[in-house]
């Protein structure tokens, strides 16, 4: 009989050693590395922030690199751009975590994410407190929007990204991108 994979707490998780090369997150127990992000990445995450923390300032906090635990013990993510509502906001203790997945979650897509890890991340969070998750393809200038309900809907150039969800108007596509 096999050996069962050995599962690190986050508690353990914390414990590792930061810097260098990589970046870290605890998926399914599993300690994973993360490639730090290149200009394209990064430059886009900051206009996300940009548009969002305006547009959804009533609704609640817009940020970068957002940690969150979607299961509280073998999960251990950052969101490349999060908006996490006031209440739930105020409610994280200074010494703690965000408890499951923001409520919009948006990962800007890499050549390293595979439609399996994409899928994955998706299902986690709106399985785990997510109203939506966005998959921004930089390459394709598209938003992918994934709901709770299962719809999915795809925006590109042209078209507005309704956020009625977050007590707001839209976010046109074409500003995204803009350069």
């Amino acid at each position: 009989m096999a050996a069962l994979p050995h599962l690190i707490t986050v508690a353990k998780f914390r414990e590792l050693p930061e810097g260098g090369e990589f970046t870290y997150e605890l998926h399914h127990g599993d300690v994973v590395e993360v490639a730090r992000p290149k200009a394209r990445h990064w430059k886009l995450q900051e206009r996300l922030h940009e548009l969002l923390k305006l547009r959804l300032r009533n609704f609640g906090t817009v940020t970068i690199e957002l940690p969150y635990r979607p299961l509280a013990e073998f999960e251990f993510r950052a969101a490349d751009v999060a908006a996490v509502s006031r209440a739930r906001w105020d409610a994280v203790a200074l010494d703690s975590d965000l408890f499951g997945a923001p409520e919009l979650v948006i990962e800007v897509k890499s050549p390293s994410n595979t439609r399996k890890q994409l899928q994955e991340l998706v299902t986690l969070c709106l399985a785990n407190g997510g109203l939506q998750c966005w998959i921004v393809d930089p390459w394709k200038k598209s938003v992918t929007v994934f709901q709770r309900d299962g719809s999915t809907t795809t925006y590109e150039p042209g078209d507005e990204v309704p956020l009625a969800a977050f007590g707001s108007d839209s976010l046109p596509v074409d500003e995204i991108f803009a350069s």
